[in-house]
């Protein structure tokens, strides 16, 4: 079958094989470190290193009708799915408003190295896809917070005092934070330098690129390793939400892409967008909006269980199903 080729040749990659080791470090308590500020580095590099060769690569396709469709779809993606991981866990896990819309906000939200790690996929299957879907990763950040929030206020009598106090801090968070200015500037950047500037920066930002992935996942599976013991505080609904929303997401997302005719590329990524869980900028937002939500609930979810999740077989699996309907 080829889902079980194409996720056994994923699991068997070094990215991920770098992954695993990491983790099964911290398990085994070795004394493996990576000092936090190479990681911030390897984050900035990786935003830096996306946002220039997606600009490019719509300063060599143009701004079309397909550009505008893919605004919309975002927000659409950007809509729904937290409002159906709200609606998940309110009324079936029966949790309260604030954890609800604290997790809901991780799973709207996306994951930058879960895109990452789709693209060097599409990679190995030299599946093309489309710049601009850097701009659609950053784009879809920001409206699944806001949307969870907006349903914690809805479903919440006591009317959370800090959603409002907080207001404008959630807003710079959400808008500003280093993400989305680092993916939008170095996008704008890539689009304005074509060509000629992206070909001087080449061999740093375009060339080591899976050699850098690969450092940077040794690290996220130490971290998801650490992760571990706080598995019996997400408890067994919290765990098999954790594997079954990407699933959720990602087929909602497949449908609607095949609707709109995007390409094989372009639906896997944004079924992967739709599937990933945020552990950068929704953590931040949220400890702003939602104090008293658990962060063992949101962190452990989108890290350690939904993170390696999407990696190692979501991605195989969303492109197995993509091509189903192909």
């Amino acid at each position: 079958m080829e889902f079980l080729s194409d996720a056994l040749s994923n699991f068997t990659s070094p990215m991920i094989l770098f992954f695993v080791l990491g983790f099964i470090a911290t398990i085994l308590k070795s004394d493996i470190e990576i000092p936090d500020v190479i990681t911030k580095t390897l984050a900035i590099y990786f935003m830096i290193a996306i946002g220039l060769k997606g600009g490019f690569e719509i300063s060599k396709s143009g701004i079309d009708e397909n550009l505008y469709s893919a605004v919309f779809n975002s927000l659409l993606i950007g809509f729904f799915v937290p409002l159906i991981a709200f609606l998940i866990l309110k009324f079936i896990g029966r949790f309260d408003s604030t954890n609800s819309g604290a997790i809901a906000a991780h799973y709207g939200s996306v994951s930058v190295v879960t895109f990452v790690t789709a693209i060097s996929f599409l990679n190995s299957k030299s599946e093309p896809f489309s710049g601009y879907m850097v701009g659609m990763m950053a784009l879809m950040e920001s409206p699944a917070i806001f949307v969870s929030l907006l349903l914690v206020r809805i479903f919440d009598s006591q009317k959370i005092a800090s959603l409002k106090s907080n207001t404008v801090d959630l807003l710079k968070e959400s808008l500003f934070n280093a993400s989305v200015v680092l993916f939008f500037g170095s996008l704008l950047i890539g689009l304005a330098v074509g060509e000629k500037g992206i070909s001087v920066v080449k061999p740093f930002f375009i060339d080591p690129f899976n050699g850098v992935l690969t450092l940077f996942l040794l690290d996220m599976g130490m971290i998801a390793g650490k992760r571990i013991s706080e598995f019996k505080a997400v408890g067994v609904f919290l765990f098999f939400f954790a594997l079954i929303m990407p699933l959720i997401s990602a087929s909602l997302t497949i449908g609607l892409t095949n609707l709109f005719g995007f390409s094989t590329g372009d639906s896997l990524l944004f079924s992967v967008l739709a599937a990933s869980a945020s552990y950068i900028a929704a953590p931040a937002a949220v400890r702003i909006a939602l104090p008293k939500a658990n962060p063992a609930y949101y962190i452990t979810m989108s890290l350690a269980i939904t993170f390696p999740f999407n990696i190692i077989l979501g991605i195989p699996l969303y492109y197995f199903i993509l091509n189903l309907f192909r």
